[in-house]
C-alpha cells in the first residue's frame, strides 16, 4: 500500500510538473474537452485542429470567392438605373420675330420690291426699286426729285404705287394745254395697246396730241422713250417736224427711221 501511494503521488507530481509548463488556454481546452469527450470517438479525443499556413491561405481564398459570388448576385438582381435624357435647349423668341409671323398660317411672307418707272422732268429718269407700300413721293425721291420747272401739281404724291406703274413728271405747257404729269398703271398701258392693235392701224400718231400710253404703243418706243417725247414737247413746244425726234433722249437714227411712217405732226 505504501508503495502504491507513493506511485500515485509520483504520477500526480509528474502531471503537475507537465501542466506547469503548458499555457492556460491549453489547460482550458483540456478541461472543456473532458466535458465533450464523451460525445466524440475515442481516437478524436484530445485532438487539436491546426490547418497550417497553406490551409489558412486556402480558407481565405474560399471566403473571398464566396464574397465575390454574393456581391455579383446582389448586383445582378439590383434594379437597373435608367439614364435621364438631356433637356432640350430653349431658345428665346424675340418680339421682332413674333411680330413678323402671320397669325393665320404661321408663314412669314417675304417682302417684295416694287419696280416703278419714273420718267419726264426728273433728275434720274428710269426704273426705281421701292419697298412694298411706297407712295408716289417715294418714287419721285428715288429718281432724284423733279427738275426745275417741272409741274407736280397733277401728281398725287400720297397715292400708293404698284409694281409696274409709270410716273410721268412734265412741265406746264405754255399754250395752256392739259398737264401731262400723272401716274400710269401697267394695266392701263396694256389696255391702251390692245385697243390700238384692235383698231387695225387707224393712221399715224400725232406727236403733239399723243399721250404716253399712245406713244408707248409705237414700234421701238418704250415707256421711258415715250415719256421723254412728252417731256421734250412740254419744254420746247409742239413738234414742227418729225425729224425733231432725233433731239429726244433715246431716239437714234435707226429708231427714227422706224418711226417716220408711224407718226405725224
Amino acid at each position: 500500500m505504501a508503495s502504491l501511494s507513493r506511485a500515485t503521488t509520483h504520477d500526480a507530481e509528474d502531471r503537475g510538473d507537465n501542466d506547469a509548463g503548458q499555457p492556460n488556454w491549453l489547460l482550458a481546452d483540456d478541461r472543456r474537452g473532458t466535458a465533450l469527450s464523451e460525445f466524440l470517438p475515442e481516437r478524436w479525443r484530445g485532438a487539436r485542429v491546426d490547418p497550417g499556413r497553406k490551409g489558412m491561405l486556402a480558407l481565405s481564398g474560399v471566403g473571398l470567392v464566396v464574397v465575390l459570388v454574393a456581391a455579383y448576385g446582389w448586383l445582378r438582381d439590383a434594379p437597373a438605373v435608367a439614364p435621364v435624357p438631356a433637356l432640350p435647349v430653349v431658345q428665346p423668341v424675340s418680339d421682332d420675330a413674333t411680330s413678323t409671323t402671320v397669325a393665320t398660317s404661321g408663314v412669314v411672307e417675304p417682302a417684295v420690291d416694287l419696280v416703278v418707272s419714273v420718267v419726264g422732268l426728273v433728275v434720274h429718269a428710269g426704273l426705281v426699286h421701292l419697298p412694298a407700300g411706297s407712295r408716289v413721293a417715294d418714287a419721285l425721291a428715288a429718281a432724284g426729285g423733279a427738275r426745275e420747272g417741272a409741274d407736280v401739281i397733277a401728281l398725287n404724291l400720297a397715292a400708293k404705287v404698284a409694281d409696274g406703274d409709270q410716273i410721268v413728271v412734265g412741265a406746264l405747257p405754255p399754250d395752256g394745254r392739259p398737264v401731262v404729269s400723272g401716274t400710269t398703271s401697267d394695266a392701263a398701258v396694256q389696255s391702251n395697246s390692245t385697243s390700238d392693235a384692235a383698231g387695225g392701224g387707224s393712221g399715224p400718231v400725232n406727236l403733239n396730241d399723243a399721250t404716253v400710253a399712245e406713244l408707248d404703243s409705237l414700234p421701238g418706243v418704250g415707256p421711258v422713250t415715250a415719256a421723254n417725247i412728252v417731256a421734250w414737247r412740254d419744254v420746247n413746244g409742239p413738234f414742227t417736224d418729225v425729224e425733231q425726234l432725233s433731239e429726244v433722249d433715246g431716239i437714234g437714227p435707226v429708231r427714227l427711221e422706224k418711226l417716220r411712217d408711224q407718226v405725224s405732226v
